[in-house]
C-alpha cells in the first residue's frame, strides 16, 4: 500500500488542566505524556487565580506557555 504524504496529519490536541486540583509540579509528565498523541496546541490552566493555592501554577504559565483561565469557585 502506497501512503500519499498529504493523508498523514499531526492530530491537533488542547490540554485543559483544572488547577485547583491538578499539581503544577507534574506539568512536565503531563505535557510529555500528551506529546505522545499529536501536536499540544491549546494549552489552559483554569483555576480561582486570586487564590493562594494558584501560586505553584502562577510560576510555570510562561516556562510551559501556559494560558490561564480565570474560574471562581462558586461553591465551598
Amino acid at each position: 500500500m502506497i501512503k500519499d504524504a498529504r493523508m498523514e496529519t499531526t492530530r491537533r490536541l488542547a490540554l485543559m488542566i483544572d488547577g485547583d486540583n491538578a499539581q503544577a509540579a507534574l506539568i512536565p509528565q503531563m505535557l510529555a505524556e500528551v506529546s505522545k498523541y499529536g501536536t499540544l496546541t491549546i494549552r489552559r490552566v483554569y483555576g480561582d487565580w486570586s487564590e493562594p493555592t494558584m501560586k505553584s501554577w502562577k510560576e510555570v504559565l510562561h516556562v510551559f506557555a501556559l494560558y490561564p483561565v480565570q474560574q471562581f469557585g462558586y461553591t465551598k
